[in-house]
């Protein structure tokens, strides 16, 4: 599966193919959101509450897809400009490992749509060797990004964030709708927290996907790949 040994130009091409593909299908979802919300107002109009429910919690589903992808980015844009570092260190750095670990996680979940994640997976469990790879192909060293996972995850998304949705586009197309009171009790403070940044760099300084304190450094040198 991992033949061969590390090449750090395939790891920066595949890198740079990657983000170009991820900025693509991220402006794909949005547009097709933006096709669904006017689907869902449709169907508000006729009183089709339920129907426009269901497809309501896909149009969540991909802006969830969405954020992660964003996050995504991110990670290779990071582990471009931190690239030296990459090449000159025979262990991960502690600033790249929540990256790495996550992009060596999200591989086979995305590999359908972006070939070059498999690419760059496989080059960075030849680097950190396989018993870095497995750790983070099953998140046992606990280093992947939590938000990803749960974005990228199979749950149903919570019920008051779903009537959230509906009264917005209900609002944006001026139609008259009264959302389940039941479903915003019931779990509104679960909604609130999915609305928020998927994590908090800002942009402004440190290491993007290390909001508390980083993990330990890797030992997953390339003597077992």
């Amino acid at each position: 599966m991992f033949g061969g040994a590390y090449k750090g130009s395939k790891l920066r091409v595949n890198l740079r193919l990657a983000i170009n593909r991820l900025k693509l299908l991220q402006k794909k979802k949005t547009e097709q959101a933006l096709k669904a919300r006017k689907e869902i107002a449709d169907y508000l109009k006729i009183c089709k509450v339920e129907r426009a429910r269901i497809r309501v919690e896909h149009i969540i589903r991909e802006d969830y897809m969405v954020e992660a992808m964003e996050v995504l980015e991110m990670y290779c844009d990071l582990l471009l400009a931190r690239f030296g570092m990459i090449e000159s260190m025979k262990y991960c750095d502690e600033g790249l490992a929540e990256a790495v670990c996550t992009l060596i996680w999200v591989a086979p979940r995305l590999q359908a749509d972006i070939a070059e994640m498999k690419l760059i997976a496989d080059q960075l469990v030849l680097k950190y060797g396989k018993a870095f790879g497995e750790q983070s192909r099953t998140n046992s060293n606990g280093a992947v990004n939590e938000r990803v996972i749960h974005r990228m995850g199979s749950q149903p998304p919570p019920r008051a964030l779903v009537e959230g949705y509906l009264q917005e586009i209900a609002q944006s197309h001026h139609i008259q709708f009264t959302p389940d009171e039941s479903a915003l009790q019931e779990d509104s403070m679960s909604a609130s927290n999915e609305k928020g940044n998927l994590f908090p760099y800002d942009g402004r300084g440190g290491s993007p996907g290390f909001p508390n304190d980083p993990p330990p450094p890797f030992d997953g040198g390339s003597s077992d790949a």
